[in-house]
């Protein structure tokens, strides 16, 4: 910086706090100041605003959600779900039943099999998977044939959804959809694992490819193949085996990638960290004290927003933090299946910072008791808990007393004040049921089934209503200062290392500093159980924010350096403003050519 630079850089702050003195007096504000060169390279256009500001608090509100429902029979009870990057949500649920709320249509045939009572052969013409558009709120029937019961997934790359194993003729298939032309639909890859992969995890890792870990009975992990090859080995685990207690309680173990490319396993109560390169346990953590935190007690975990947006962070100080929710007791799941006896769900939440030297559980307690939750990354960093049930723990007729309230934690607010009990839905979301995040912000809300097939009379019916619940920042009276994306003139390919540029507007942006708005990138995870696989959003590196025209801006951003903490594919970014997040725009990351 040459020394002219340096005074002008002085003159801008001088004017900046003489602005403020003034507005807090009530004097008229004078034009801010422009300097037409760029200062330490961190834009090539006007600096606008000094290089430090005083941070404003996230904007208020009283605004304690909304429910809507959206679709009043979707057909199909949503198991399972993920949205793809053309804003369809792929659903779908088990072939078992034979049976569902939506047909397939004329011209498509019906899927043989052999009843497994009477042993004859019959046709089931019942769709178990469908396409739903999110902008529509219309729904496609797609076809599986192999059984996708209780199975895992992730969306690739490329934006391919590759899901593992299931149930009976399903347990080792993988299936692959592309939601990229109007007829797509599943192909499906029999035998193409080593072990059944039933109740099982999908584990996207830093090169992009899949690890899928665990199931019932299958104390292993290995790595998925390229579509149409086999997959050749699977490894034994021996933590699987050790977490295995007389109820399981290890299923659908919790998984998070961390920045160093390592993977956190978590099954019942205990964690490790493991080397996927080298095969290798790297290290243990302590126990999680309270009760059994996997399915079938069926608790939540989410991983805690990464902080990218420091100045050339090593990977080795990136911080992960993961956080697990609710559950029951060990025996909770014998206890309803023999006694039809619903054991209180627990009301905990636990934090660990995974890369501290020392790390130690920091335990909290929920405003309500929950089991078969969702735990939910919102774009504005916050984390939204959202069905499930009080008592109980996830099975057919396992579980009682719904919990409608959904609760927003926000992590960086002081322990006592970070829960906050939203506006309760009126729908029963339990056993079966998922959630997602939409980028509108909204979430998605559907499925419920405790039975062996589809009921319409019951205390708990078989859901496939729809609905959309609306979090606190989606309050009308916050729109003039929510910022829209203006994606012809943002980058949708980004790459790590690589620089970057966004553009959006804001009805009343006014003037904004460098940290009234954060820049986040979402996952969109495979969800199922209670458990969202894959899901994380990383708040990535930013810099001087230039007002382009009244209302609109540009910032120039940093990708993330290390792929560890965003593998490569798809993720929504958004630009919070204050707490307020616009709506999510699609963007790859992508490895530099």
């Amino acid at each position: 910086m040459t020394p002219l630079q340096k005074v002008l850089l002085i003159l801008t702050n001088l004017v900046f706090l003489v602005s403020v003195d003034a507005q807090q007096i009530g004097y008229t504000i004078p034009p801010r100041v422009e300097i037409p060169f760029p200062i330490l390279g961190l834009i090539d256009q006007k600096l606008e605003q000094p290089l430090w500001a005083i941070k404003k608090p996230d904007f208020e509100t009283e605004f304690n959600g909304k429910w809507e429902v959206i679709n009043n029979d979707s057909g199909v009870s949503a198991m399972q779900i993920i949205l793809m990057p053309t804003n369809k949500i792929i659903v779908y649920d088990a072939t078992v039943y034979r049976t569902s709320r939506l047909r397939y249509p004329e011209g498509v045939p019906c899927v043989p099999y052999i009843d497994m009572n009477s042993k004859q052969p019959l046709q089931d013409c019942f769709a178990h998977a469908m396409e739903y558009d999110i902008e529509t709120n219309q729904v496609r029937p797609l076809k599986v044939t192999v059984d996708p019961w209780c199975s895992s997934g992730g969306l690739a790359p490329d934006g391919t959804l590759i899901s593992s194993g299931g149930w009976n003729d399903g347990a080792k298939t993988l299936r692959y959809i592309r939601d990229s032309c109007p007829n797509c639909d599943f192909r499906e890859s029999i035998d193409a694992l080593q072990d059944p992969r039933w109740y099982a995890t999908q584990q996207i890792l830093a090169s992009g490819e899949f690890m899928v870990i665990g199931g019932r009975k299958a104390y292993s992990y290995e790595f998925i193949p390229k579509e149409g090859q086999k997959s050749t080995k699977a490894y034994f685990f021996p933590f699987l085996y050790e977490t295995s207690d007389i109820d399981e309680n290890n299923l659908y173990p919790f998984t998070h990638l961390l920045p160093d490319e390592n993977v956190f396993v978590f099954a019942n109560n205990r964690s490790l960290l493991l080397n996927p390169n080298t095969n290798k346990v790297v290290r243990t953590f302590p126990v999680l004290p309270g009760g059994s935190r996997n399915y079938p007690a069926s608790g939540s975990s989410a991983l805690l927003p990464i902080r990218l947006d420091y100045n050339n962070t090593p990977v080795q100080a990136i911080k992960a933090e993961v956080m697990i929710c609710g559950g029951n007791t060990p025996d909770a799941f014998s206890i309803a299946e023999s006694k039809k006896v619903f054991l209180p769900a627990l009301q905990d939440c636990a934090r660990m910072v995974i890369t501290d030297p020392i790390p130690a559980w920091d335990i909290e307690e929920m405003p309500s008791r929950r089991a078969m939750g969702d735990a939910l990354n919102l774009p504005n960093g916050q984390i939204l808990l959202i069905n499930g049930a009080k008592n109980g723990t996830e099975g057919w007729w396992d579980a009682d007393e719904p919990n409608f309230e959904p609760v927003l934690y926000s992590p960086d607010k002081p322990k006592g004040q970070r829960f906050k009990v939203l506006n309760p839905g009126t729908i029963a979301r339990m056993y079966h049921s998922s959630s997602a995040v939409l980028p509108s912000g909204k979430i998605w809300v559907a499925g419920s089934n405790t039975h062996n097939t589809y009921k319409d009379v019951d205390k708990f019916p078989t859901e496939t209503r729809v609905e959309a619940f609306y979090p606190p920042y989606l309050d009308p009276n916050l729109d003039k200062y929510r910022p829209q994306i203006l994606q012809e003139t943002s980058d949708k390919i980004l790459r790590y290392r690589v620089r970057f540029q966004i553009q959006f507007s804001i009805p009343e942006g006014g003037y904004l500093v460098k940290d009234d708005i954060k820049i986040t990138m979402y996952s969109p995870p495979f969800t199922t159980h209670g458990y969202s696989m894959n899901q994380r959003l990383v708040v990535i590196k930013s810099g001087i924010i230039v007002q382009v025209t009244k209302g609109v801006y540009k910032v120039g951003c940093s990708a993330p350096r290390f792929a560890g903490a965003a593998p490569p594919g798809y993720y929504l970014l958004f630009v919070v403003h204050r707490g307020v997040p616009s709506q999510g725009m699609w963007v790859q990351m992508q490895n530099a050519v």
